[in-house]
C-alpha cells in the first residue's frame, strides 16, 4: 500500500515510510561508541522528516551529530544535583539549588527533553518568576540553570545551552536603608529591656550577618585580645523538613573583628544571665552548641523570630522600612563616617573584595555629604 512504501532519501543517508500509526518515520546509520547503529526519527508530515533528516546528514558530514538523549530536564538535573553539586559546595549552597530546581524550574520544564528545551520556555519561566521574586533571586535561578545545562553540554546531551540566549531582566540596587545617629539613640533606648536586645546592639556595632550572631559560639569570643572569631553561621537547610545546622561562612573564610570594650562589657553581663538559664535548666541545657545567643535550655534560636521581633522595634521608633541586616549596614557606614579605611571595613565586614564594598557603600550617609560639603568650603577659602 502507498501509505507503507518506503522512499529513498535523496543523499543517500537514510529512507523514509509512512507508519501505520500515521506518522513519517526516517532512518539512519550512526556510528555509536565506535559502531554503526540504526536510528530512527518521526515526523507528522514527510517534508518535516526529510529536513530533519537532512539536518543530521549534515551533522554525521561534519562530525557534530549528538546521540540523542532520553533525559528530560527533571531527570538531567537531579543527577546534576546529586553527582556534580553535591560533593564540590557547601550543604547551604546544595539546598538552595536544589530548592530553586524544585520550586521554581523543574514544575514548568521538568518533564522537557534536554534536546527540546529552548531559550523562549526558558524565557518565559523567568518573566513569570518576576512577579512573585526580586531581580537579584532571577539572576541567581538563572546562574543555577545555565551551570546545569552546561554539564549537560559538555557531557555531550545537547549542543548549545538554551540558557546563553535568555535576556535577564535589570534592576536596581535596593537604597540601603540605614540607622542615622538620631536613629541609633532612640533604638538603643528601645532595646535596652528587650529579650533580644543583645543580640541587636552587638550586631549594631560588629557588623556580623544575621546567621553569623546567631551562630557565634562563647569560645570564638576573646574578651582579652578583645576580638571575635567569625568562623561559621547558623544556617537553615532549605530541603524539606531542613533543621537549622552550623555552616561556613558566606564567602567561605573566617575573619577577625575588632570590638569595642563597651560591646565585650555588653556581652560579659549577658554571659551571666546565662549562667542564670543554665544553672536553673539543669541537665535540660543543651551543653553540645555553646551558642552565645539562646533560649533558656540553650538551644538555638528562630531567626524568623528574631527578624519579626527586630520589625516591631523597627516599627516602634518610626523606621518600618529597616531590616535586620540595615544594622550591618549602619555598622559599615559609621566606620566610613568615623575615618576607618575601605579596607578594613571590607576586611571586618567579609567583604570579598574593597572594590565590592565601595560599591555597596558608594552612597554615603548625610552627615558625610554634609562633611564633604563643608570641606568643600574650606578648600574654596584658602583658594578665594
Amino acid at each position: 500500500m502507498p501509505n507503507n512504501k518506503s522512499h529513498k532519501n535523496a543523499n543517500g543517508a537514510g529512507s523514509l515510510r509512512k507508519r501505520k500509526n500515521g506518522l513519517w518515520e526516517a532512518r539512519y546509520t550512526a556510528i555509536v561508541n565506535g559502531r554503526p547503529a540504526q536510528k530512527s526519527i518521526y515526523g507528522k508530515t514527510q517534508t518535516e522528516v526529510r529536513k530533519k533528516l537532512a539536518a543530521i546528514t549534515v551533522e554525521l558530514d561534519e562530525g557534530s551529530y549528538l546521540e540523542p538523549t532520553k533525559y528530560t530536564l527533571e531527570s538531567w538535573c537531579k543527577e546534576w544535583l546529586e553527582i556534580y553539586v553535591k560533593p564540590s559546595v557547601k550543604r547551604s549552597t546544595y539546598d538552595k539549588y536544589e530548592n530553586d530546581m524544585r520550586v521554581c524550574i523543574l514544575p514548568k520544564l521538568g518533564m522537557i527533553k534536554l534536546t527540546d528545551l529552548d531559550a523562549a520556555r526558558i524565557q518565559h519561566v523567568y518573566n513569570d518568576l518576576l512577579k512573585d521574586h526580586a531581580v537579584k533571586g532571577v539572576k541567581n535561578i538563572h546562574g543555577e540553570l545555565h551551570r546545569c545545562l552546561q554539564q549537560a553540554v559538555l557531557m555531550g546531551y545537547i549542543k548549545n545551552n538554551p540558557t546563553e540566549r535568555c535576556v535577564l531582566p535589570k534592576g536596581q540596587r535596593k537604597k540601603i536603608e540605614i540607622l542615622e545617629m538620631d536613629d541609633v539613640i532612640k533604638f538603643l533606648e528601645a532595646i535596652k529591656n528587650d529579650r533580644f536586645g543583645v543580640i541587636f546592639y552587638v550586631t549594631l556595632f560588629t557588623g556580623l550577618r544575621e546567621s553569623e550572631v546567631l551562630g557565634l559560639t562563647w569560645d570564638c569570643v576573646d574578651f582579652e585580645a578583645g576580638e571575635i572569631l567569625v568562623n561559621k553561621q547558623l544556617a537553615k537547610t532549605k530541603h524539606i523538613g531542613g533543621d537549622y545546622t552550623f555552616a561556613p561562612t558566606k564567602n567561605g573564610k573566617e575573619r577577625y573583628i575588632p570590638v569595642a570594650p563597651t560591646v565585650l562589657r555588653t556581652l560579659a553581663e549577658y554571659r551571666k544571665i546565662q549562667d542564670g538559664w543554665r544553672e536553673a535548666a539543669g541537665c535540660a541545657w543543651n551543653k553540645d552548641l555553646n551558642l552565645v545567643f539562646t533560649n533558656e535550655i540553650g538551644d538555638h534560636l528562630v531567626q524568623d523570630t528574631v527578624y519579626t521581633h527586630f520589625k516591631k522595634i523597627a516599627a516602634q521608633i518610626g523606621k518600618p522600612d529597616l531590616r535586620f541586616h540595615s544594622l550591618r549596614h549602619s555598622y559599615a557606614v559609621s566606620c566610613l563616617e568615623f575615618g576607618d579605611d575601605i579596607k578594613t571595613v571590607q576586611e571586618n565586614l567579609g567583604h570579598a573584595s574593597a572594590a565590592f564594598t565601595l560599591d555597596v557603600y558608594g552612597h554615603v550617609s548625610r552627615n558625610m555629604k554634609r562633611r564633604s560639603a563643608q570641606h568643600m568650603e574650606e578648600f574654596i577659602k584658602k583658594v578665594s
